[in-house]
């Protein structure tokens, strides 16, 4: 993923095919769209498309729910009456909260969903503690898919960790295993399908990544791997808080929504699970499944790549080891993406703390930069305002 991704690659490659249409049987939910929407003829139904996730035979909806930063739990029940049956969270978000909030948004409905979770822990005893931990806080007495979270090297990846996610299948505690990557995930989904130990992969991928992503992600799927899509929004940039014109134009009308069936047009994602945090967004995301992506909306997504060139990182992992202070750069960066693109100060600064010593580096004390983007993000403002903001 190291080339540049430019405006002409982008219009070139096009998308694939349009959506799937529903599975025979699926029923549209009762809710009507407003009928000032464009994405259906007035007091038409919103009906939900589905794929089968890889070799596990789930019926997902092509738009699941990321919970990362919900706290409202009538956005989760509300999802789940509309018709969304894929819910993802974490033991670690928001503090162990997450968990306890999604599960008592589900309720008894928990069964009519895929319901999955991260486990961070890197040994056994840390995992089976998180398990059960996430067991008891989403009320629920197995877990759909379990989560080897943030694995971003096939080397992270040890047997002790495959050894826990085979035990918690015999046990029931879980139904099928799988591993969460935000950046090399190329490397880590070619292991994943030669390891033949996992079921679904969890990897960012949104329209701003290198062509050979796309390679990466329909390799993974013909594999059986269910692909499961994140950080969809290409960093949101729903509250953008720049200044100036270009922070004007990061806020381009249907950006965020092409971006979104962006994802969905791919035949290898089964899923993709944009942040929802209030009714506005579960409506807007709704919508991605309401028709294919349009020529029109492709040139926005080009537009919107050029103008969030030099803020948003992709995670290509070109930048690692490239800092002479040894700093995570993407790591870094990503902290900054929850705090300007999703508005979520705390979160940003919660991860940044999580950084350790990188926190004590000062990219103004350099002389110059020596982290050399491919794709143009100004490492060195980028990485000075993180330090401001969470220093």
């Amino acid at each position: 993923m190291g080339s540049r991704t430019s405006r002409r690659n982008f219009l070139s490659a096009g998308i694939s095919a349009g959506l799937l249409a529903p599975l025979a049987g699926a029923t549209p939910v009762s809710r009507l769209l407003n009928p000032a929407d464009d994405a259906a003829p007035s007091g038409a139904p919103v009906k939900l498309a589905y794929r089968t996730l890889g070799r596990t035979g789930l019926k997902v909806t092509t738009i699941g729910f990321g919970c990362m930063i919900t706290s409202d739990p009538s956005v989760v029940e509300r999802a789940v009456d509309l018709g969304i049956n894929y819910f993802d969270t974490a033991r670690e978000y928001q503090n162990g909260n997450n968990e306890r909030m999604v599960g008592a948004a589900l309720g008894a409905k928990r069964k009519q969903v895929v319901l999955s979770t991260k486990t961070e822990a890197a040994d056994k005893a840390g995992m089976q503690r998180h398990l059960e931990q996430s067991l008891r806080e989403l009320n629920t007495d197995y877990i759909d898919i379990w989560y080897l979270h943030g694995m971003d090297s096939p080397d992270a990846i040890h047997d002790e960790m495959i050894e826990m996610q085979q035990l918690a299948k015999k046990q029931g505690k879980i139904r099928f295993a799988g591993v969460s990557t935000h950046s090399g995930q190329q490397q880590v989904m070619q292991w994943m399908a030669k390891r033949g130990a996992f079921d679904v992969v969890l990897a960012a991928y949104n329209f701003t990544m290198d062509p050979s992503m796309d390679q990466a992600i329909d390799a993974a799927a013909k594999a059986g791997l269910g692909v499961v899509a994140m950080k969809v929004m290409a960093g949101g940039f729903r509250k953008v808080r720049q200044g100036g014109a270009l922070g004007q134009k990061l806020t381009q009308p249907g950006a965020l929504l092409a971006a979104l069936k962006w994802v969905v047009s791919k035949p290898g994602v089964a899923t993709a699970i944009p942040s929802m945090t209030d009714m506005d967004q579960l409506d807007e995301n709704l919508k991605a499944m309401q028709a294919p992506l349009s020529a029109g909306e492709q040139k926005i997504l080009a537009a919107h790549l050029e103008q969030i060139g030099p803020l948003y990182c992709r995670m290509c992992g070109a930048c690692d080891g490239g800092c002479k202070e040894g700093l995570p750069v993407a790591d870094v960066l990503r902290c900054l993406t929850y705090a300007d693109g999703y508005g979520q100060f705390a979160l940003a600064r919660e991860r940044y703390a999580e950084l350790g010593q990188a926190r004590t580096v000062r990219c103004a004390d350099c002389a110059g930069c020596t982290v050399d983007c491919p794709h143009g993000v100004h490492v060195a403002s980028r990485m000075a305002r993180a330090q401001e903001l969470f220093g």
